[in-house]
């Protein structure tokens, strides 16, 4: 009978590492016979997993993906039922992953904290504080313009100021950083008055604006944060609405490890490719299951990796991965065929049907299959 050590060296060869370093620790503490019993199954579900050389895989995953996505609701919901914030679900955020669209319609971020700051609501809290943006506006409990005097009184709520740890003084501090050369700012007890020496109605509307929006603490960009409890590892996290990841990564109390964006181009900016590309199969694999459609994950991680392999983020179009094809043919049958013939024939570009589209649309065999075989010669 094979030993326990010979049979892992051959595993070796058979199964992928991440696969192997788990099976060898499962069957660690097992017997001799449980063990073996283990291995025979874990091997026969991985062979079994493995698609057949010529299977047309990407035709699958596009058929896999694509027809539950005609089934997803087109609407946009309230997150976890809460009415603090929408969230785009369904079909509308497909779109935007696979478009690899610049800024989603409802940028998010998923706060991860290090203990022991998410064991409690109230540690967690403190967190989010830090962290959500807080402007004058919110501040302020009345705010009047006298377009005559040319002033603008804005009286603060002493109890939101509380709430947050803010003072008179922070608030004064951030509007007097508005540039203006006839602008001035004086403080009385709990209100705040800006003055122009050459009162302005349009100049006075605009001061107005910018005074209320002007950030006096929290990170620039982060609009509104939702605490929420995560039961299955017993922690509390923080879903804000409004992204900034370089920020808040810098953050002493969160989990770098774990803290996410879901703006693809964020995550590839400041985490690199390889995060993007997970980002997006994350990403996709959750629309799907809150709609209740289960498709396999390695179906995403196709997707992803043709949106990466370049280095960059690209989308699944005619300005991304479809660009991207060797084949005039494959390009000129997703979008604008003439002008993309047109072009190919200006650089008097080759045709080598490789692929599927374009032996399809010549007629030939795919080479997906029996059409990979090829007959060299006939006794």
């Amino acid at each position: 009978m094979m030993s326990r050590q010979e049979l892992l060296a051959k595993l070796l060869n058979l199964l992928p590492k991440p696969l192997y370093r788990e099976l060898e620790s499962a069957i660690r503490d097992l017997s001799d016979e449980k063990a073996l019993q283990l291995v025979y199954r874990v091997l026969k579900s991985y062979i079994s997993s493995l698609i057949d050389p010529g299977e047309a895989i990407g035709i699958v995953t596009a058929q896999s993906i694509g027809e539950p996505s005609t089934q997803m609701v087109l609407r946009s919901f309230h997150y976890a039922g809460l009415k603090e914030f929408s969230m785009a679900k369904g079909l509308p955020r497909m779109v935007e992953i696979v478009d690899a669209r610049r800024a989603p319609s409802i940028p998010l971020m998923y706060v991860y904290l290090k203990p022991p700051h998410n064991k409690s609501r109230d540690a967690a809290e403190s967190v989010a504080k830090k962290i959500q943006q807080v402007t004058v506006n919110a501040v302020a409990r009345e705010v009047d313009v006298d377009y005559l005097a040319g002033t603008i009184t804005i009286t603060l709520d002493s109890e939101q100021l509380k709430y947050r740890g803010l003072s008179v003084e922070d608030v004064r501090r951030a509007v007097s950083k508005i540039r203006g050369r006839d602008l001035s700012v004086a403080v009385q007890d709990c209100s705040i008055t800006i003055m122009l020496n050459t009162p302005d109605i349009l100049k006075l509307r605009k001061v107005r604006d910018k005074v209320l929006n002007t950030r006096i603490s929290g990170i620039r960009g982060v609009k509104k944060v939702v605490i929420q409890y995560d039961s299955t590892n017993n922690e509390w996290f923080i879903i804000t609405e409004g992204t900034n990841l370089e920020a808040v990564l810098q953050l002493e109390e969160v989990d770098k490890t774990r803290t996410y964006s879901n703006n693809l181009h964020e995550v590839e900016e400041v985490l690199g490719i390889e995060a993007a590309k997970a980002l997006i199969a994350r990403e996709i694999k959750r629309v799907l299951d809150e709609q209740g459609l289960d498709v396999d994950i390695r179906h995403m991680y196709l997707v992803a990796d043709a949106m990466t392999w370049s280095g960059r983020v690209r989308p699944i179009g005619r300005h991304g991965v479809v660009r991207a094809k060797e084949s005039p043919l494959a390009r000129a049958a997703f979008e604008v065929t003439v002008k993309t013939l047109l072009e190919a024939a200006m650089r008097g570009e080759p045709e080598h049907f490789k692929g599927v589209v374009e032996s399809i649309i010549a007629g030939k065999y795919t080479p997906i299959g029996t059409g990979m075989v090829r007959l060299l010669m006939q006794l």
